[in-house]
């Protein structure tokens, strides 16, 4: 879903602003999803490129599917499965010696405990987006080696066994493919497994941090695009929205209790995170672009579903030329500084009518269909 929103509002910023090539920034900063999305861009697919190949999954040089994102990580099941049996037999070892030691008390719970190590550390595999990097970096300017691109790129991962962030595309760091490192950066725990490069371990690289906007400033960066997709949700504002159905965390079950509390985590550091900036960084611009908090197609929402992900897309271009459009006072002087103007509401270039049609079709029929299963669990 940060992918689909990062494109959507990438889109948008391309059309909306006139002195700004996305593919020619001095620097890229990606972290999770924004690591992909990055890594993209500095090796010269556009926002548009971005679009037909992850939202409308239309290019038939990058085919893009789910499988990409949810093949099972039968590896990682196997492995741990094969455990179990020592796991077990370990187990039950410890508990007849705490029987003998310890007559009539509970055993230790540590050793109960010991077979949580049989639990898989991710549910997918992360090796086929790697693969799919790998792949799209093939030929002409493209590259899967840092060094080789013409713009500087960092791709941030959390190690896992010291929670420091690892900046993949900087000095020490730049040997790496950069299909591993974007690998590693979106290696969401639970999700995916933990990413081994050099004999350590990496994680989601906004564990540590939500975008490492200070990677781009520590390096001479003066102005800064920063689009975050990843907001908690506020039912009560949505609830005052006319027409939408109301939604609650609790009806959602595990899932949706879990992401809403990493939101929330992530989106209060990333607020403490800009206050330092402008403090540490005066003579650099921020300029951050993120969805609303009411927006519960925004969260409740399954990519994997052509409507689903084109709600996604057209919600994030169009909020994002919204935000534009009534900033336009305090972002021109900004923009100015740097060469970059903002283009009249006219001379815009929109989504194709014809898909926006077809979208609100389905868009209403999938809303319809979510209202009556609200109605259906209330009865």
């Amino acid at each position: 879903m940060g992918a689909v929103y990062e494109v959507g509002a990438l889109c948008a910023l391309q059309d909306a602003l006139q002195g700004v090539d996305f593919t020619q920034l001095d620097i890229y900063v990606g972290v999770s999803s924004g690591a992909f999305i990055a890594s993209m861009l500095a090796n010269g697919f556009t926002p548009a490129d971005l679009r037909e190949i992850l939202v409308e999954a239309a290019s038939p040089e990058h085919a893009v599917d789910q499988q990409v994102f949810l093949s099972p990580a039968l590896g990682e099941l196997a492995q741990r499965t094969g455990s179990l049996p020592r796991l077990a037999l370990e187990t039950l070892w410890h508990h007849a010696r705490e029987a003998v030691g310890a007559r009539g008390r509970t055993p230790a719970p540590g050793a109960a405990a010991s077979v949580g190590r049989a639990i898989p550390t991710g549910f997918f595999d992360n090796q086929r987006l790697a693969g799919f990097l790998e792949q799209a970096f093939r030929g002409g300017s493209r590259s899967n080696d840092f060094r080789a691109l013409s713009h500087r790129l960092r791709v941030i991962a959390t190690d896992l066994d010291t929670s420091e962030a690892a900046e993949f595309g900087a000095p020490g760091l730049d040997r790496v493919p950069i299909s591993r490192a974007v690998q590693a950066s979106a290696a969401l725990p639970l999700f995916y497994p933990p990413v081994e490069i050099g004999g350590r371990y990496y994680v989601d690289g906004a564990l540590r941090k939500t975008m490492h906007a200070s990677v781009a400033l520590r390096e001479g960066a003066r102005l800064v695009f920063c689009i975050n997709p990843i907001i908690p949700f506020d039912a009560s504002r949505a609830a005052r929205k006319r027409g939408v159905p109301r939604h609650r965390i609790i009806d959602r079950g595990l899932p949706a209790i879990l992401s809403q509390s990493l939101r929330t985590l992530i989106y209060s550091r990333m607020e403490t995170a800009m206050e330092r900036y402008a403090r540490q960084y005066p003579r650099a611009a921020l300029l951050l672009f993120q969805p609303k908090r009411n927006e519960g197609e925004m969260f409740f929402t399954n990519v994997f579903n052509d409507a689903d992900r084109h709600e996604v897309f057209a919600r994030a271009y169009h909020a994002t030329l919204r935000d534009i459009a009534a900033r336009r006072r305090q972002l021109a002087p900004t923009l100015a500084r740097h060469g970059i103007s903002i283009r009249s509401a006219s001379s815009r270039v929109p989504a194709p009518p014809q898909r926006r049609r077809a979208h609100r079709t389905t868009a209403g029929l999938s809303r319809t269909l979510e209202r009556l299963e609200h109605w259906m669990g209330r009865t």
